[in-house]
């Protein structure tokens, strides 16, 4: 695969430097621990996309689910829990917010498409289909010796998942559609069930499913299938710790907004 780290870098540097910008020029305070959440974001995508990770996904099958799962699951929910819509905003020019950004926040079109995508049917599905459509073998195969296919995939897999992230966290100034409660099961049905779906599947495979990694996990000491194998662990078992954690923090905050609901009755 043609190796260029240096595109992403530069993004990363570029949202980095928008986002600061952004926080230093907001009227109000903003909160430390959002800031903290976009840098790790950033970090986990400049892992997955601009390091030796990406040179190995050609050779490991292991190592490519590793870089899927920092695009999906660590670096898009960090992203969003940085809140970065005003920051970003803020960062640019008066002339680019009254030209640009607010005839596109005050257009309809652009509105329906946006609720419409965030819906938790259409965000999930988005999410599930590209999980299992991304990884059928032949598609597969062809996505990891194609630089440009690749290139897809990874846009692909880091939209739906900010998709599918937004219907769990609220990415201010945006709500989620979904209360808590729904999240819980929301995060369950769409996201660890799946996961552990596939990545069953591929831990417990006999057989190799990705003719590319034919020989070659053996120049590091691992059989093709043993590879294949790891790779749906790692799939299945952090990714569905991520989302069992996710959901432990709904059902928190459901409870807590239970509790307020319930002194707000009791006040009246």
């Amino acid at each position: 695969m043609d190796p260029t780290p240096a595109i992403p870098a530069v993004w990363a540097v570029l949202f980095a430097l928008l986002y600061g910008r952004g926080v230093a020029v907001m009227s109000r305070a903003w909160p430390a621990w959002r800031s903290v959440c976009f840098a790790l974001g950033l970090v986990a995508i400049l892992a997955a996309l601009a390091s030796p990770i990406d040179r190995l996904v050609t050779e490991l099958f292991s190592v490519h689910m590793v870089q899927h799962m920092l695009l999906t699951v660590v670096g898009a929910p960090l992203l969003l829990l940085g809140a970065p819509v005003r920051p970003l905003a803020q960062s640019l020019p008066m002339s680019v917010r009254r030209q640009v950004l607010r005839p596109l926040a005050s257009s309809r079109a652009l509105r329906w498409l946006l609720h419409l995508a965030r819906r938790p049917l259409v965000a999930g599905g988005l999410y599930v289909v590209g999980l299992y459509f991304w990884h059928i073998p032949t598609l597969y195969d062809a996505a990891v010796e194609n630089y440009a296919l690749h290139v897809v995939e990874h846009l692909y897999f880091l939209a739906s998942a900010l998709l599918f992230w937004s219907c769990v966290i609220d990415p201010e100034p945006f709500r989620s559609p979904l209360p808590y409660a729904a999240r819980i099961v929301y995060l369950l049905l769409a996201g660890a069930a799946q996961n552990t779906i596939l990545g069953g599947l591929l831990a417990f495979s006999s057989r190799l499913l990705y003719a590319h990694y034919e020989g070659r996990p053996e120049a590091f000491g691992l059989a093709a299938v043993t590879d294949q194998r790891l790779g749906g662990a790692i799939m299945w078992v952090p990714g569905d710790v991520i989302f069992l954690v996710a959901a432990s923090f709904a059902f928190f905050l459901w409870l807590r907004s239970e509790e307020e609901a319930q002194r707000v009755r009791e006040a009246r």
